[in-house]
């Protein structure tokens, strides 16, 4: 990973991000308790002035979302770093965790499960741990994804061998809400392979946003970065439903892969331009449905981001720059086909019927009386379609720059205003050269534009195959046999006596290998040996890894001589699952106190049967409001005890609308 210490603009971002995270989180623990007593008393002097002091928390806590926000849209930190005049690109953040210390849980499962010396694993641990710790500061490159995508493969790994669906490990993970700076905590490792991914995505677009787009191999890779990070997402949100975070909530990630798409759609618009547009009826035709197609993808981004439940947790300044670019990209597609109709008449070397076709392929309808042909030949009509076009454009121009104006963190974006207002003036400009003594006679409204791209754009699935990684823990065995699912005796060590050159069984399987065919009445069976035991060691020499040929030539090496096996048998695994999860609940009455650090046993009333509690990631509709994860930071709440649930500036959902 990147050195943390390093003070270049990305790092003081995610520096500045952990200590809001922190900030909030001393917040909302200091809002829990106020509730809580708030709950309790009945002393009106003491509730009066819990409630003074509630409203200070959520100020607070208000200010604190705000300066969040900010942090997410600091587009300029990931832009390239040469003079550019393109519109901003938006990055995702790096989701914020803490140090997870692995060793102990580890040695204690490898002693206990595995029957094996546990300090002769601490350098795989150390390994696991500093992979971990890489990935909190991952390279903004191609070196970055690879080692975030090593460290989710290897958590498969350590998920097999480590973590029993019958029993929580006691590691607990903490990750930080990307856009509310809420922590969301689990014992289980699902939470953190989800977050890994989502980074993996984030880094992605930090990637597409930082590549040149004044060259075409700099759009080509900014156009593949966004795909890919679509494709993380959608991975994300198809393979891990119903996670604690809101970050990766299907909502939210529904919105952020229009939103990557999109950005990807507009890399594709600017690398056809990048050669130049010619003033050409057909390349303008070409060019005018391609921005339009821009344009259109994010007014749905837009839209998406002004829905619920996402609504009231997106950056507004995100859902704004997606209102500016799609009024800014509808503006360039009214004013490429104004200078169409403003520029080319038809002459006679023309071709009629194609430009007629073209033409018509860019309306749905046309205005009452208008036809395409007629429109072609009357120079008079042409005109006054043609600055209809203009005047819509400038209408898109000046509600881009209105908008642009109103958001406090855009308009600190010179760029942006830049990009915004040279459009705004070409189009004046061009409405300034066509005639204007018949404008009050012309009550032709411009038709709106059919969007078509020739370029499709999808999202490009993970490819983890991509990048081998080997097990850390690759000693332990074959991880089909010696896996956390299967429970095993600690080996036992059995003398082999040759008995006229028979050893009386015979071997079986692949690795490990397998005792078959026992005979009941030789030496080996009267020591202890058992009809299916894998044989771990011959000779004190390890061979969980060799096979059945390779086992063999170890017997045989040693003659007629005795030989010591070492055996496991494999037992039933009856052990109960934990049933307390270490998740932030919002059916606490929107505290936000139950940070489960600590294990406790639910209490069940006798006289009611116990409900089957569900395992993370896999929570039903039933379970959504006992169950759900922090979704927001809760409110304050005010009157008697029997407190009616209000929503917060950072409530996300309401009762009838949760996703979880």
């Amino acid at each position: 990973g990147c050195n943390p210490l390093a003070e270049t603009g990305r790092s003081k971002l995610q520096n500045q991000r952990a200590v809001l995270n922190q900030q909030i989180l001393r917040a909302v623990r200091m809002r829990a308790g106020a509730e809580n007593l708030l709950r309790a008393t009945t002393n009106n002097k003491v509730r009066e002035q819990v409630l003074l002091e509630l409203s200070f928390v959520n100020s607070d806590l208000q200010i604190l979302k705000e300066e969040l926000e900010g942090l997410n849209i600091s587009v300029e930190v990931y832009q390239n770093t040469e003079e550019t005049f393109s519109i901003p690109m938006v990055p995702l953040g790096l989701k914020e965790t803490k140090e997870v210390d692995f060793t102990l849980p580890l040695k204690d499962f490898i002693l206990e499960h595995y029957s094996e010396d546990s300090s002769e694993y601490e350098d795989e641990i150390a390994d696991l741990m500093d992979l971990r710790q890489a990935c909190r500061t991952p390279s903004r490159d191609e070196a970055g994804i690879e080692m975030l995508i090593s460290y989710f493969l290897q958590l498969g790994y350590v998920e097999n061998r480590f973590f029993p669906p019958t029993r929580h490990m006691g590691v607990l993970f903490t990750w930080y809400d990307s856009f509310t700076g809420v922590p969301v905590c689990q014992q289980n490792l699902l939470l953190e392979k989800a977050s890994i991914l989502f980074n993996i995505g984030a880094l992605y677009t930090q990637i597409g946003t930082r590549c040149n787009r004044q060259t075409q191999s700099g759009l080509e890779n900014a156009v593949d970065a966004f795909q890919r990070a679509a494709g993380v997402l959608t991975y994300l949100k198809e393979t891990f439903t119903h996670t604690p975070s809101y970050d990766m909530s299907p909502a939210m990630l529904n919105v952020l892969v229009k939103m990557m798409l999109a950005q990807a759609q507009e890399c594709v618009f600017e690398q056809i331009g990048l050669p130049g547009i010619r003033n050409e009826f057909f390349t303008l035709v070409k060019m005018t449905q391609e921005v339009a197609k821009v344009g259109e993808v994010y007014m749905l981004v837009n839209t998406a981001m002004n829905q619920e439940p996402v609504k009231e947790n997106i950056p507004y300044s995100w859902s704004k720059l997606a209102q500016i670019k799609s009024d800014h990209y509808k503006a360039l597609a009214h004013y490429f086909i104004a200078t169409i109709l403003c520029d080319h008449e038809l002459q006679s070397g023309d071709d009629e019927d194609q430009q007629e076709k073209a033409l018509s392929q860019l309306y749905d309808y046309m205005p009452e009386g208008l036809m395409v042909l007629t429109i072609l030949k009357d120079k008079v009509q042409r005109k006054q379609l043609g600055k209809a076009h203009l005047r819509k454009a400038i209408v898109y121009h000046e509600e881009a720059l209105r908008v642009c104006g109103l958001c406090k963190k855009l308009r600190n974006i010179d760029v942006l205003q830049e990009v915004l207002t040279a459009a705004h003036k070409r189009s004046l400009l061009k409405y300034a050269q066509q005639e204007t003594e018949d404008d009050f006679l012309s009550l032709i409204q411009a038709p709106d534009i059919l969007p078509k791209t020739e370029h499709k754009i999808e999202t490009i699935a993970p490819q983890f195959s991509k990048v081998k990684v080997k097990d850390f823990f690759h000693r332990l065995g074959p991880l089909t046999v010696f896996s956390a699912k299967q429970r095993w005796t600690a080996p036992r060590t059995i003398h082999i006596h040759h008995e006229a050159g028979e050893l009386g069984f015979s071997l079986k399987g692949g690795s490990p290998v397998q005792i078959y065919c026992l005979d009941p009445v030789c030496s080996a069976a009267s020591m202890g040996l058992k009809e299916g035991d894998y044989i771990v060691s011959v000779g004190g020499v390890d061979c969980k890894w060799l096979g059945v040929n390779e086992v063999l030539e170890k017997f045989q090496s040693v003659g007629e001589q005795p030989i010591e096996i070492e055996v496991i048998s494999c037992q039933d695994t009856a052990a109960s699952m934990h049933s307390k999860s270490a998740t932030y609940s919002v059916g606490m009455q929107k505290t936000y106190s139950l940070i489960c650090l600590a294990m406790e046993e639910d209490k069940i009333d006798q006289t009611k049967k116990a409900p089957l509690k569900l395992p993370f990631l896999s929570w039903g509709t039933k379970n959504r409001q006992k169950a759900a994860s922090t979704l927001c930071l809760p409110s304050a709440v005010a009157g008697n005890s029997q407190i009616k649930k209000k929503l917060s500036p950072f409530t996300l959902l309401n009762t009838e609308s949760s996703l979880y």
